[in-house]
């Protein structure tokens, strides 16, 4: 037996203006003689509310959840396992809505990081550590010929010697440097 818009207003607890909405979106099926079916309606309107926007009375918590589609699942219980929430089974939308504030808190502090000149651009950091290494680089290999002279001095060797004993030396050291890899991450 079907119900009037109205009448099926106030067995639900809300207007007839937000069940005509409801029949206008889709939410909710008419019959072909113009009432409402309340067991298809009711479940028809639970499938499709969103449980955030709604005044009604709480319900249990069983109630509460309901599934959400599989598009996001994978990025949710990733996000509620980072956390140390549980994730396990279906995904409920309360978990997702969880799992969309947790990341939209990890974004305005990365936000107020970034401001706050706490973060740098990875490609900006790369290439000062390149050009550091360079300048080091550079250096080490300047530094034989200014010091072999004074070495040799006071050893009391010829310098030219102790310039290229140096400098095979320091090369060999740049050459194990040069293998180590800077990764940011």
């Amino acid at each position: 037996m079907g119900l009037s818009i109205r009448a099926y207003a106030r067995r639900r607890g809300v207007s007839h203006v937000a069940v005509l909405r409801a029949i206008k979106q889709g939410r909710v099926a008419v019959e072909p003689d113009g009432t409402i079916d309340p067991a298809k309606a009711d479940a028809s309107w639970e499938r499709s509310t969103d449980p955030g926007r709604t005044r009604t009375k709480p319900k249990p918590a069983a109630e509460k959840l309901r599934p959400v589609g599989e598009a996001a699942l994978g990025s949710v219980r990733e996000t509620l396992r980072e956390q140390g929430l549980p994730s396990g089974g279906n995904v409920t939308f309360v978990q997702a809505r969880t799992a969309h504030e947790i990341a939209k808190a990890h974004l305005a502090r990365l936000r107020l990081q970034r401001m706050k000149g706490e973060l740098v651009d990875r490609a900006r950091a790369t290439a000062l550590v390149f050009r550091l290494a360079r300048e080091e680089r550079d250096s080490w290999l300047n530094w034989p010929a200014r010091v072999a002279a004074l070495m040799a001095a006071d050893l009391g060797v010829e310098a030219h010697a102790v310039q290229k004993l140096i400098e095979t030396h320091v090369r060999g050291h740049l050459a194990e440097l040069a293998e180590i890899r800077a990764e940011f991450r």
